[in-house]
């Protein structure tokens, strides 16, 4: 586009680029609050959001072991720190625009109009805590200082003033910026939940499911009585895992042998020591008697179990170890 002006000698006239003129004009206006915060929000806010998000996958990946999903979620923060520091302090200085700015039609420069460089654009963004920690007033500070400055601003001696004329339109690339960002945030939640929340939570679960039945499926496995010792032993061996039963075979046979007694066991303490989804271990504290009246006798006895889920998704036991042998109560074990 050309515009005529009139020659100052001659009267003539000649053609002159529009362009030319607009970058020969005086320095623009203060540029608006909105637009400031508009363009910061594009440049600054949705990648800040990414990389506290990567940041915090990344943590719970590290205190879960997950060590492929800490690393890739780092290197994911890293790269789209680094996209941000090319945006906003060294695309100004080659372009003139940072993405969100050119949304904006709003441009950073110094007070004689210039472009700042790159450590003064650094500086200025390092400046803008001071106007988060005057509780956000610096922010604000725009709205009715006569330029348009924030305290970032009078510190750095910069300025943010409309551009007019022509400028990159850009609204197709924020568009693909902003969506990427979106794919990222949205895959580094869902690994997070996947990854990390959901199998925490699946063994927390475990963890409390036991915590129930454990100590009833010990106290079932123990507990028979004479009268019904058959039925007792095959409920006894349901509870067991395949690799444990056989085990557990033989000493149901040797307690036939040594001529079977009333034999009653309950849980007065528990605990699980570890866990994961489909494996535990307990300690549990126990209380029973044994044998018939006259003759009947308190016990106790401490034991660790080992469990295992099935694959219908019941907990059975692996393994039995008494601890502390069954002694009448009262007695030095």
């Amino acid at each position: 586009m050309t515009v005529t002006v009139p020659e100052a000698d001659t009267g003539a006239e000649a053609d002159v680029d529009a362009t030319e003129v607009a970058n020969e004009a005086p320095a623009g206006l203060p540029a608006g609050w909105s637009a400031r915060a508009g363009a910061f929000v594009v440049d600054v806010f949705f990648g800040v959001g990414v990389v506290i998000t990567c940041l915090l996958v990344a943590q719970s990946a590290s205190l879960s072991g997950i060590a492929w999903l800490r690393w890739g979620s780092a290197a994911v923060a890293g790269a789209v720190f680094l996209a941000m520091a090319v945006n906003r302090w060294l695309l100004p200085t080659v372009t003139g625009w940072t993405l969100g700015r050119s949304l904006a039609g709003i441009a950073v420069v110094n007070r004689d109009g210039t472009p700042p460089g790159v450590f003064r654009l650094l500086v200025r963004d390092l400046a803008h805590l001071l106007d988060t920690a005057a509780v956000f007033l610096g922010w604000l500070w725009p709205l009715w200082d006569s330029r348009g400055r924030t305290f970032a601003d009078l510190l750095t001696r910069t300025e943010v003033r409309r551009v007019e004329g022509e400028r990159p339109n850009r609204r197709r690339l924020a568009g693909v910026v902003l969506a990427v960002l979106a794919v990222l945030a949205a895959c580094a939640t869902a690994l997070a939940y996947f990854g990390v929340y959901r199998p925490e939570l699946a063994v927390e679960q475990a963890r409390q499911q036991l915590a129930v039945d454990g100590p009833r499926i010990v106290s079932q496995m123990l507990s028979y009585d004479v009268a019904s010792i058959d039925n007792d032993f095959a409920r006894a061996r349901g509870l067991a895992t395949d690799a444990y039963r056989p085990q557990l075979v033989e000493q149901q046979d040797a307690v036939r042998k040594a001529g079977p007694v009333d034999n009653d066991y309950w849980v007065t303490n528990s605990a699980v020591l570890t866990n994961t989804r489909d494996k535990a271990v307990m300690l549990l504290l126990m209380q029973g008697q044994r044998g018939e009246a006259p003759k009947q006798r308190l016990i106790t006895a401490t034991v660790r179990v080992n469990f295992e889920r099935s694959a219908a998704g019941q907990w059975q036991v692996a393994n039995l170890s008494v601890l502390a042998k069954p002694n009448p109560a009262g007695e030095p074990k």
